[in-house]
């Protein structure tokens, strides 16, 4: 693997030989989209695709939609502005919508300590709430049950109010199949997937980037 950031599609290509994904397909013309909302069915996210785009909620450049009228109208508007930040457009991410909590696992490589793990409550608010734990790679499960109980916001994940816990065996098994990937890619400098959407059946990596 050359170095380089990765895209979001990019990172989920290398990612799910590791750890559920979810279901997308990227596209370059509104035909195409149409044709892999018929596959995916609806609701479907859509994504902006491009090197220079790697934080796409910044730009406006992620949208829901729940029917083909919805999905022309937002196809549209994401490539007008791509078009109007001089974003070179690498296509239309076409994502299966997944319902659930918001968490960050990440990669990072530490001079001292080598490749570090990065847990935390994830999604828009993950720079604002700071709700991170850090293990040194690879980690066990007893490792990840520390972390998740580390959290200040754990609530979230371990039911409240009423809502259902998540996964917790899926989430502690992906958290250790993505502390493992350095064993094989030392070369990964940084890794994050945020969020993995997870809910009380099953997990998805939902947005991705890689730095080599």
């Amino acid at each position: 693997m050359k170095k380089s950031v990765y895209t979001e599609e990019l990172t989920e290509k290398f990612l799910k030989k590791y750890v559920p994904v979810a279901k997308h397909v990227l596209v370059q013309s509104l035909d195409e989209a149409e044709s892999a909302a018929k596959k995916l069915g609806f609701p479907l996210v859509l994504k902006i695709i491009s090197p220079q785009a790697l934080h796409k909620s910044e730009i406006r450049g992620v949208r829901f939609v729940k029917d083909f009228e919805e999905l022309m109208h937002e196809y549209e508007d994401l490539n007008s502005i791509a078009d109007e930040k001089k974003i070179s457009l690498k296509g239309i991410l076409v994502q299966e919508y997944i319902e659930g909590s918001f968490v960050l696992i990440g990669l990072k490589k530490d001079p001292v300590f080598g490749h570090v793990l990065a847990f935390g409550i994830g999604g828009i608010y993950t720079e604002l709430l700071k709700d991170v734990s850090f293990r040194v790679c690879p980690i066990t499960e007893k490792d990840a049950e520390a972390m998740i109980q580390e959290l200040k916001m754990k609530d979230l994940l371990l039911g409240y109010r009423g809502s259902e816990a998540v996964n917790m065996k899926l989430l502690k098994k992906t958290m250790v199949a993505v502390s493992r990937i350095p064993l094989k890619h030392k070369d990964i400098e940084e890794l994050d997937i945020n969020p993995f959407v997870i809910n009380s059946k099953k997990g998805f990596v939902v947005d991705g980037r890689m730095v080599l």
